[in-house]
This record gives structure tokens, C-alpha cells and sequence, in this order.
């Protein structure tokens, strides 16, 4: 059985090294391991890979990507080709269809048929191809639904989880939950700057909450800002002293700055809020 490696894969479907390693992470696929634990993939799990992919940048539920990829993934051959295949985001639901007919992928019930427009091959597979389902116009999407669809956008097209996160925010300008993660995203991006300028703001709208005091210590120590940092990490402290990891990392700031007594006091703390 032909093996694709992790490079090879990425040529295929176009997707980045970190956006397959996440999907993989997330239980998507299980490649097997080959010279120095390298991934290998079957076609199998090429063709799960592309679909989780796109169902995942359709706001499916990853709950329900992996139950309906459990169940296709016995159903499909361990080799090419498989002509006919299609999976397609329908709404909300997922759907199977080859030329027998149409199924819905979790739970194997029978669809009524559609057609679909279109072709990208993946070996001789039909890949997913997302069709809106005929509903009423929408309304606008909540606070809390574009922060779900953010998150599950996350490892797969970062840039449009940041554009989710931002309008939540626009939406709800106290949503502690959004920054955060808005936050990170933008640091893992090499936007440190743009982080605490995000954090700041939220703190103007969220003063009393110490998460937000610790994300911008976090990325200002990413930007070697480190007496800014401890500012910042102890005005978490304050909020709420039973923040470890805050004490960690002000604790490992103190000793590269050669405050020992600071750093033991806060070590301290660590450890004894982490038994």
C-alpha cells in the first residue's frame, strides 16, 4: 500500500505543515510512523485529511467531523482510485454521495439526492465541496456563535479565525474570552505589538478580570518587555493571587533579572498552588 509523507500531502491538498499536524493532533487521521517517527499517510487518510480540512473551514463541529469520518473511514478502500465520492457540508450536517445515491455521513440514513457542481481530485477522488442548504436569510450570527466559529477555524485558517474573533468583539466589546484568543493568535503571528494593544483595550473594558492582565504580560515578555511584563503579572496577582502560572512566570522573569529573593517568593506560590 502506497505511503504519501507529511511533504508530499502537502503538495496534494495545499495545506500547510501546521494545518495537517493539527488536524492529526485533533484525532482526525492516525498516519502511521515511519523513519525517525515521520508520518506517512495512507490515501485513506489523505482523503480524511482534505475533507476534515474543509468541513472545519464550513464551521462543522469537529464532535461531528470526527463521528462521521469514524464511520466513512470503513467504508472507504485503502487504495485508489474511488470514483464517484463526494462529501459535501449541507448546513449544518454532513452528507456522503456516490453513484448509488446520498447518505449523511454520521449517522448513514439516507438523503434525498442533489447535484453538485464541480470537480477537485484528490488521487481519484471527488473532494468535499461545500453547498449551502436552502434555508430563510440569515440573521446575524451572536457574539457567542462567531466565537465558536472561530475557535474551530483555528490551525486551519488562522487569518479568518482572527477576522471571527474581531467581529465578536465588535459585537461584544467585553468578551473576555475573545481577546484571549484573539490575543494569541496575533503573537503567534509575529504581532506581539498588536497584542498588547488588543489587551490594553480589553483591560479598559474588563479592569477587574486578571486573565487579561496576564495575556498582555505574556506577549510583552515575547517582546523581551520584561519590567512591563511584571507590571502586568502582578496586577493578575492582585486579582486573583491563586493564578499559578502567573507566579511561574514572574518568578522566571526575577531570576533572569537576578531577583532571587522575588523569584523564590514566587516559585513558592507555584508550587504550593499546584499540589
Amino acid at each position: 500500500m502506497e505511503s504519501h509523507t507529511l511533504r508530499s500531502v502537502q503538495e496534494m491538498l495545499g495545506l500547510s505543515r501546521s494545518a495537517i499536524v493539527r488536524l492529526v493532533e485533533m484525532g482526525f487521521v492516525k498516519p502511521k510512523r515511519g523513519p525517525r517517527q515521520a508520518y506517512l499517510f495512507s490515501f485513506q487518510d489523505v482523503v480524511l485529511l482534505r475533507t476534515a480540512h474543509e468541513l472545519r473551514a464550513a464551521s462543522i463541529p469537529a464532535a461531528k467531523i470526527l463521528r462521521s469520518l469514524r464511520r466513512l473511514k470503513d467504508e472507504l478502500p485503502e487504495e485508489a482510485p474511488l470514483s464517484g465520492l463526494r462529501i459535501t457540508a449541507v448546513g449544518n450536517d454532513i452528507a456522503v454521495r456516490n453513484r448509488d445515491g446520498q447518505w449523511a455521513a454520521d449517522t448513514g440514513q439516507q438523503l434525498m439526492d442533489f447535484e453538485i457542481g464541480g470537480d477537485s481530485k484528490v488521487g481519484g477522488v471527488t473532494a468535499l465541496r461545500r453547498m449551502e442548504a436552502v434555508a430563510p436569510p440569515a440573521t446575524a450570527a451572536s457574539p457567542e456563535e462567531l466565537y465558536l466559529r472561530a475557535e474551530a477555524l483555528e490551525g486551519v485558517d488562522n487569518a479568518a479565525a482572527m477576522h471571527a474573533y474581531s467581529q465578536a468583539l465588535e459585537a461584544a466589546p467585553d468578551f473576555t474570552n475573545a481577546y484571549v484568543n484573539l490575543g494569541a493568535l496575533l503573537c503567534e503571528s509575529g504581532e506581539c505589538d498588536e497584542a498588547v494593544r488588543l489587551f490594553t483595550k480589553a483591560i479598559e473594558q474588563r479592569p477587574d478580570e486578571p486573565l487579561l492582565y496576564y495575556n498582555r504580560a505574556v506577549a510583552l515578555e515575547d517582546l523581551n518587555r520584561f519590567a512591563e511584563a511584571l507590571d502586568s503579572y502582578d496586577k493578575a496577582l492582585q486579582l486573583d493571587p491563586d493564578l499559578a502560572d502567573a507566579h511561574f512566570n514572574a518568578g522566571r522573569i526575577h531570576d533572569e533579572l537576578g531577583h532571587q529573593q522575588k523569584a523564590i517568593r514566587h516559585w513558592s506560590a507555584y508550587r504550593r498552588l499546584s499540589r
